[in-house]
């Protein structure tokens, strides 16, 4: 079992454990405001258990239905994210509808308060875990769950101090204000992990930077050659996929012409990880004369 898939695995028990304890603040509150805060910890038990299940399948070797490789599905992963986190928002919404006309009593107790910083705690300290893995793995499914995970944190902070002010002022209402206002962070939250997810099922291609360092390590390696153009970049998931032509003297003999195409794919594996390359080799009458000039 990877990193990812093992961090994964710890992800959901730690949110099926934030979650009793914010459903234990709320039975000590009867705070809707800390309500909304235990649903949403309900969206993180969903969408952990969805992310162990996504990197599973994306892990799987490449096989002759599926040539390329499973990685997308950590895209699908974070679309279900996306979506229980807009369901959540709704549940709120309805919650604090029925409670504007229907009131119920307040009681901001310490023991209650207490719990759930606690609980605002380790999701604060396991955001940082979960962003720092899953940048280093490049998982969207582990990267969605933390940036989920940073929204649930801010929230909760909020929500904290709103039912203290609640409680100590006797405004009840504001206790629903505030439930209403963690579920607009959750839409929010919900809307930026679809958009990035939709991004990567559309095949969006490689930061700039990323773009930058392959042009150059292209340019470095080809010697030989005469120039590379047509140059296109995609990402799956943690696969990142690069193609071009690559334009070679007419009379270069194909064994050279394969050393280079060698030299430039073990450069580029070596500084962009989880790499596949596709070098079509061309005469030099298919110059283009604007493409990567080599060095």
């Amino acid at each position: 079992m990877n990193q990812s898939s093992r961090i994964a695995l710890i992800n959901v028990g730690i949110s099926i454990l934030v979650l009793s304890l914010k459903y234990v603040a709320y039975l000590l509150t009867g705070s809707i405001a800390l309500y909304s805060d235990a649903l949403e910890s309900i969206v993180n038990v969903a969408t952990a258990a969805t992310a162990v299940l996504a990197l599973r399948v994306s892990h799987k070797p490449a096989d002759a239905a599926h040539p390329y490789g499973y990685a997308k599905a950590e895209y699908f992963s974070a679309v279900v994210v996306g979506v229980l986190i807009v369901v959540a928002a709704i549940s709120i919404f309805r919650e604090v509808y029925l409670g504007w006309f229907s009131p119920t009593p307040l009681d901001a107790s310490l023991p209650g308060l207490a719990v759930n910083a606690g609980a605002t705690a380790i999701n604060a300290i396991w955001f940082a875990v979960l962003l720092r893995t899953g940048r280093r793995a490049r998982s969207p499914a582990l990267i969605a769950d933390a940036r989920h995970l940073l929204t649930d944190v801010i929230s909760s902070a909020g929500v904290l101090v709103g039912v203290a002010i609640a409680a100590f002022t006797g405004w009840e209402r504001l206790d629903l204000i505030l439930a209403g206002l963690v579920a607009l962070n959750i839409l929010w939250s919900g809307w930026s992990v679809l958009k990035e997810s939709i991004d990567g099922l559309m095949d969006h291609a490689v930061p700039p930077e990323t773009l930058a360092l392959i042009r150059r390590r292209i340019a470095a390696e080809a010697t030989g050659a005469i120039e590379a153009h047509d140059l296109r970049t995609r990402q799956a998931g943690r696969m990142t996929f690069v193609d071009f032509h690559l334009v070679v003297p007419g009379d270069m003999a194909v064994s050279e012409a394969h050393a280079i195409c060698d030299r430039i794919e073990d450069a580029l594996e070596a500084e962009v990880p989880d790499v596949l390359v596709n070098i079509h080799v061309e005469p030099e009458a298919k110059a283009k004369q604007h493409g990567i000039p080599v060095i």
